[in-house]
This record gives structure tokens, sequence and C-alpha cells, in this order.
């Protein structure tokens, strides 16, 4: 459940930039309402969900034979869920430029990273379903 929920704020938080870039000026009453559900999802949805991600994602790691890390598989998955997360600091820093009124980005660029955890999230399923290698 924690991994549904961190995906699907994920997708969606870029998905509100680009609203926010596109139709709110900065002093606009609709600027503010993107600011706090953006807020919202980050801190109440998200945060917590990719937390209980990484801590369940440990305790199989750590649990003796779930894991052969001799089999390249479970290293590009690794790195495929490091750079998820790295995306999700990333979407923290663009969501704190527009809690500060500093977004120089377009709703374009913001739909265009939207892509990237789509990305991420097939290598990911397949490295763990097909184990190519």
């Amino acid at each position: 459940m924690a991994v549904i929920a961190w995906m699907a704020g994920i997708f969606y938080l870029p998905r509100l930039f680009v609203y926010h870039a596109e139709k709110a000026t900065n002093s606009s009453e609709l600027y503010s309402v993107y600011l706090e559900m953006e807020r919202k999802l980050f801190y109440v949805i998200m945060q917590p969900a990719m937390i209980t991600t990484w801590v369940l994602g440990l305790a199989l790691v750590y649990t003796p034979g779930i894991i052969d890390w001799t089999d390249g598989w479970p290293w590009v998955k690794a790195a495929m869920v490091i750079a998820m997360t790295g995306f999700h600091e990333y979407l923290r820093t663009c969501m704190n430029r527009f809690q500060n009124n500093q977004n120089q980005r377009s709703g374009k660029f913001y739909r265009m990273i939207n892509e990237a955890p789509t990305i991420l999230m097939v290598i990911i399923v397949i490295m763990v379903i097909v184990r190519p290698f």
C-alpha cells in the first residue's frame, strides 16, 4: 500500500505543478489553493509513504534468502528506487520554489518530468517480475 500511495503522489504532484504554473498567478487565490494541495500531498501522503516503502523494503533486503545479490536484477532495482527517491526530493525542491514564489519553470517542463517516474517504475517492475539477469 505504501508503494502505491507513494507512486500516486509522484504521478500527481507534477501534474499539480503543471496547473499551478499555467493557471495561477502569484497573487491569485488559486495560487494559494495549489500551494496547500501540494504541501498536503507531499507531507501527508508522499513523505510517509516513501519512508514506509524504504523501511519495509530494507526489511525485505535483510530477510535471509529473499534476494540473491549475486544476480544483477536487485542492483538495477535498487538503483531505480534510489533514483525514484531522488526524483521525490527534486519534487520537494520544485514545491519549495512555488512556496517562495520563485518558480521559473513552465507547465511544459512539469509535463516532461512527469514521465520520469513512469520509466523508473517500468524498470523496477521488470526487474522484480522478469529478473532478466
